[in-house]
């Protein structure tokens, strides 16, 4: 990964910092470099880096998306309240600026998209980049619309045209253009033509890009199986046939550089406060410890005992999968009614005296999760399985039976865990076994639905995958989890189902905006999504 932006960053710089040799041509358009002096290859790196890391860390996954799906749990105590955003829905000082993050973030990533097809769209060998810019759109903007809802996608990206205040597209509207314009980038790749020359994620390979496109697809169109189910056939159909994810050889994972581009999800939870605080929920422990998973002594250790141990990044717990226990949510250490001492399981404090931790004995994610250099999980070949055995559980037309693509998605994710580096190390052997000792349940679609999706929040839970975690618990409610009351919360007791917008569209694009809020049923923690349940 870094190799790649080190390309884009030196070639940018040598690009603009050598006018003298090429005057003329260079001052031609003042305003603008074409694709005859910039590559718009150089991009590509960046967009992808940016979109990963968009999808975890304090852009708001770890904090609002982890805690809201109960796979993490804090008691948000010491330096590190900002957690009470999402385990207690209690706002903090810094709450706007989590808010505002993706959107800003997104936005600006898929604005690079836009760059990189238009450059690539004044050069005729360069078609399979040209439709990379639109996928890595669709990309983009399909990752903030589910987090807010209604958003500017017909007159996005369009400053250019003059287009400064763009109008906001309703979900059910957007959700069929976004489809669309991802057949069209998938329509227009073709393996003859020439490869993308700086890609960290498939190295150029287009066949790999196009099972991608489609799988993305495949994840879209489930999306809308509660609001419009005929077009949600439809583009499964068209996914199936197209050519999605085979194994795990195809999937989206992408490297991070521990020193340049590190894994933001490792970055905040190497932060010590957050090393201390952040801990596995009970729902997800009581779940892998239920079903003698082995993913639970690869992902959750109990730190060493004592304070500074458990502020300690570097400290290695134990992960002997007899001892784990998760946290509660919704618990503090204020020594009030909601104190973590006042829970019936509470197994004690770690250390003695000054070096006492409260909650020392819970687990936390392992010293994986704390690696800079760990993977970010774009899309999977497990959760693309687990999509497809919703929709056979659903009566859908599929390749297989919703069993056997369970049992491809247990074996999917569990070998994607992998990814992680040699300490993670799961056979494939010992991931058939754990599938043929737990079948899924089709005694009726709901049980089958409940197994399916309740697997599908673990595993993109303890990959990280916190925001895809929420939007796929919306899109069918399992697991059944218990909302946190907690007093002075911003959703009056419930799970929060989007983002509220960020605060400086009110002003930027008034008009739009706020035909967007009448629209959507208002502005707020619990306005529900087109598409989910």
């Amino acid at each position: 990964m870094k190799r790649y932006l080190n390309i884009f960053f030196v070639g940018f710089f040598l690009i603009f910092s050598s006018c003298d040799d090429n005057f003329d041509e260079l001052n031609t358009d003042p305003n603008r470099a074409g694709a005859d002096i910039f590559d718009p290859n150089l991009i590509l790196p960046n967009i992808l880096e940016g979109y990963a890391n968009t999808t975890v860390g304090y852009s708001g996954s770890i904090l609002f998306q982890s805690m809201w799906t109960q796979t993490l749990a804090s008691t948000t105590t010491g330096g590190a309240n900002y957690y009470s955003n999402g385990d207690k829905y209690v706002a903090s000082g810094s709450i706007n600026s989590y808010i505002q993050n993706v959107w800003n973030s997104d936005f600006a990533n898929a604005s690079r998209a836009n760059q990189m097809e238009k450059l690539s769209s004044e050069n005729p060998d360069l078609v399979n980049l040209q439709a990379l810019g639109k996928m890595m759109k669709v990309l983009n903007l399909s990752f903030i619309t589910d987090i807010y809802g209604d958003i500017p996608y017909s007159e996005a990206l369009m400053a250019e045209e003059g287009i400064t205040q763009p109008v906001y597209d309703k979900q059910e509207v957007l959700y069929p253009a976004m489809l669309q314009d991802l057949e069209s980038a998938l329509n227009a790749m073709d393996v003859s033509q020439r490869s993308p020359t700086n890609d960290p994620l498939y190295a150029g390979d287009i066949s790999k890009w196009r099972k991608f496109g489609y799988s993305l697809m495949l994840k879209l169109a489930m999306r809308m199986v509660n609001s419009n189910p005929t077009e949600a056939q439809s583009y499964l159909a068209k996914a199936l046939a197209g050519g999605i994810f085979a194994s795990t050889a195809d999937e989206a994972v992408l490297p991070m550089d521990a020193d340049n581009f590190p894994n933001t999800n490792a970055n905040s939870l190497r932060t010590v406060d957050d090393t201390y605080e952040v801990r596995w929920s009970k729902p997800l422990i009581d779940y892998l410890v239920a079903n003698d998973d082995p993913r639970l002594g690869i992902s959750a250790e109990v730190p060493p005992a004592g304070l500074a141990a458990n502020f300690d990044p570097n400290s290695v717990g134990d992960s002997d999968p007899a001892i784990q226990i998760g946290l509660p949510n919704g618990y503090d250490t204020s020594g009030g009614a909601t104190d973590i001492s006042n829970h019936p399981d509470f197994p004690g404090p770690s250390g003695t005296g000054d070096d006492e931790a409260k909650i020392g004995n819970y687990s936390r994610p392992t010293g994986i999760y704390r690696e800079r250099s760990a993977p970010i999980f774009i899309l999977t070949y497990g959760e693309i399985q687990l999509l497809l055995a919703d929709a056979a559980a659903r009566g859908y037309t599929t390749p297989g039976s919703a069993a056997q693509h369970y049992s491809n998605g247990i074996v999917g994710v569990m070998l994607s865990m992998n990814s992680f580096g040699s300490a993670t190390q799961l056979t494939e052997a010992d991931a058939l076994a754990f599938a043929a000792a737990n079948p899924l349940d089709v005694s009726s679609t709901e049980a089958s639905l409940e197994m399916i999706n309740e697997q599908f929040w673990a595993s993109t839970g303890l990959m990280g995958n916190f925001v895809e975690t929420w939007n796929n618990w919306k899109r069918t409610g399992y697991p059944v989890l218990t909302p946190v009351n907690f007093s002075g919360n911003f959703s009056n007791g419930q799970i929060p189902l989007r983002q509220v917008y960020p605060s400086s569209e009110s002003s930027n694009n008034p008009d739009n905006f706020n035909a967007a809020v009448s629209n959507m049923g208002g502005d707020t923690w619990t306005t529900k999504m087109w598409w989910a349940k």
